[in-house]
């Protein structure tokens, strides 16, 4: 098989206010995909998933607590959710492994890629990873602990970041994104040029909207495909 396609995009989630319209989305979402997906409780950090026929059914009634989920069983889907913070995609070239990682900055910073990277256990060299919509570097504003912990493990990281004054600076998350997966041998990146913040008419976004609206981002192996 091959990997589900990674354009899928998202999904609007809407308010958890709302269950009747969040169910609906999430039939809606699952409508396009081989199953119903394996959603995560996101905590912002790295803890890696292996979802298999195993644990597919456990997962789903009680959602674990990570940030990231592998599985390479054919018609498993998996999906994380973003308000501003990045989702990101992967999967091997021959469609063997896919993996879905939901990167705010603290995870981001943390490793959570670089975990979903390992747990995918094939050569980085053969991943291809693709960056769904997140905070855009022109409205991404931080302060000093948020470049100091990308600093601290890169000091190249720094360029990242742009001075605005008042120790605040912009922060570029996609690109940060991309550093990391290089650094953990994925070159094959793609997406990461969609701003939450900015396109009212098609994200959710926490830091401008306050909203509980979350996307989804889903990704599974096409049985037979």
């Amino acid at each position: 098989g091959t990997a589900g396609d990674a354009d899928l995009g998202p999904s609007r989630v809407r308010e958890a206010a709302n269950p009747v319209a969040v169910a609906a989305d999430r039939a809606r979402l699952a409508s396009l995909l081989p199953s119903a997906p394996v959603w995560l409780h996101q905590v912002h950090g790295v803890r890696v998933v292996e979802v298999d026929e195993a644990n597919r059914a456990s997962l789903l009634a009680d959602p674990p607590d990570a940030d990231a989920a592998v599985t390479r069983t054919p018609g498993i889907a998996i999906a994380v959710r973003a308000a501003d913070c990045l989702p990101v995609v992967l999967c091997d070239r021959r469609g063997t492994v896919v993996a879905a990682a939901h990167a705010g900055w603290r995870g981001l910073a943390s490793g959570v890629l670089e975990a979903t990277v390992r747990a995918m256990a094939v050569d980085p060299r053969d991943v291809v990873a693709w960056i769904g919509p997140a905070i855009g570097p022109r409205a991404f504003e931080v302060g000093r602990d948020v470049l100091d912990a990308f600093a601290a493990a890169d000091p190249s990281d720094a360029e990242c970041f742009i001075p605005v004054g008042d120790g605040k600076w912009l922060a570029d998350l996609p690109v940060l994104a991309r550093r990391r997966l290089a650094r953990a041998g994925v070159g094959a990146v793609a997406g990461g040029t969609w701003c939450t913040h900015g396109d009212t008419a098609r994200f959710h976004s926490w830091r401008r909207d306050r909203s509980a609206g979350r996307m989804a981002t889903a990704i599974a192996i096409v049985p037979g495909a």
